[in-house]
C-alpha cells in the first residue's frame, strides 16, 4: 500500500459534522451520483475520473469508513509543563473531517483517495510563527488491528497577527487488496490521529480540552 500526502491551505474552513460520543468518529465516503453521472457524461477531470481512468462500471461494493480515532483528533502543547492554563499554550492542533473516495471493480484492490481537514493554533506563549505536526494515516480491518500505518507531517505557518491557519491534507493512492471479487470495502476502514506523547494522549482521554479561536469566531 502507498501513501501519498499533499498539503493546500485552505481559504474557508470546509467543515463536516462529526459526533465525538465514541472513540471513532466514523464518516461515510464514497461516489456520489452527481460524481458518476459526470464521469460519464464527460465532463472536466474531477478527483472521480482520475481514479477511475473514465471507467464507467460502477464500484463492486461500498468504500471504506472514514475516521479520526477520537482521542488523537487534537493535540495542545503548553509552555510550562503541569500548567494547564490557556495562557500557558503554545500551539494546538485539530482534525476537523475526513472525506474521500474509492474505487474497485472485478478483483482488483480498492484504490482510495481522501482529503483531511485541519485546524491549527498559535497561543499566548508561542514564540514562532511555524510548527510542523506529525500525523498519521492507517488503514484497518472493521474492529481489528491495522494492517499498515504510515506517517506524515504538516508544517503551521503563521503571520504575525494570525491565531489560527487551516489546511486539507490530502492522500493519494492508497491501495488495499481483496482476497477475492466479494470482499467488499466495508470490511476495511481508514483511520487518521495526530501522533501524540503519553502525556497528550492522557490530556484527551481526560476530556481537557483548550481551542486556540480566530476573533470573529466563539469559542
Amino acid at each position: 500500500m502507498k501513501l501519498r500526502a499533499a498539503a493546500v491551505v485552505c481559504l474557508s474552513l470546509l467543515s463536516v459534522a462529526c459526533s465525538t460520543s465514541g472513540r471513532t468518529v466514523e464518516l461515510p465516503g464514497g461516489v456520489t451520483p452527481e460524481e458518476e453521472r459526470r464521469a460519464q457524461n464527460g465532463a472536466s477531470a474531477t478527483l472521480f475520473d482520475r481514479l477511475t481512468g473514465n471507467d464507467p462500471r460502477p464500484n463492486v461494493g461500498p468504500c471504506p469508513l472514514m475516521g479520526v480515532v477520537y482521542d488523537t483528533s487534537r493535540i495542545v502543547d503548553f509552555a510550562q509543563p503541569n500548567n494547564e492554563r490557556y495562557a500557558n499554550i503554545e500551539y494546538t492542533g485539530e482534525m476537523q473531517g475526513i472525506r474521500g473516495l474509492c474505487r474497485y471493480v472485478d478483483a482488483n484492490p480498492i484504490r482510495m483517495s481522501i482529503e483531511v481537514d485541519m485546524a491549527f493554533g498559535r497561543g499566548p506563549a508561542a514564540t514562532a510563527e511555524t510548527r510542523t505536526y506529525r500525523y498519521w494515516v492507517a488503514v484497518a480491518r472493521r474492529g481489528v488491528a491495522p494492517i499498515e500505518k504510515t506517517y506524515f507531517d504538516v508544517e503551521a505557518r503563521w503571520d504575525r497577527d494570525e491565531q489560527v491557519v487551516r489546511y486539507t491534507q490530502q492522500i493519494e493512492d492508497i491501495m488495499i487488496p481483496r482476497a477475492n471479487a466479494d470482499t467488499s470495502g466495508e470490511n476495511f476502514e481508514i483511520l487518521v490521529g495526530f501522533e501524540l506523547t503519553p502525556e497528550e494522549l492522557a490530556f484527551n482521554r481526560a476530556g481537557k480540552r483548550f481551542r486556540v479561536d480566530s476573533p470573529d469566531r466563539a469559542s
